[in-house]
């Protein structure tokens, strides 16, 4: 789903009951259960699209909709 730049673009549900990432109508959403306070949500995508893709959560960049539901991340190698 990430381009050849490596961007990928996410919808975040922050302050869900359960977390997991699923593909729907060809859009990557990710349901987290922090709040979307200080960043909390934000990290926490970060770090469940790092353990879905198997790299460090380093590698995970956001890029825009850091207050936004509709998220762009980098994914490095």
């Amino acid at each position: 789903m990430a381009d050849a730049e490596g961007r990928l673009a996410v919808r975040v549900t922050p302050g869900a009951k359960t977390e997991g990432i699923t593909l729907k109508n060809a859009q990557v959403q990710a349901k987290v259960r922090a709040k979307p306070q200080d960043g909390a949500a934000n990290a926490a995508v970060i770090a469940l699209l790092a353990k879905a893709l198997g790299c460090a959560p380093s590698r995970v960049e956001l890029l825009r909709g850091a207050t936004s539901r509709e998220k762009v991340f980098r994914i490095g190698r």
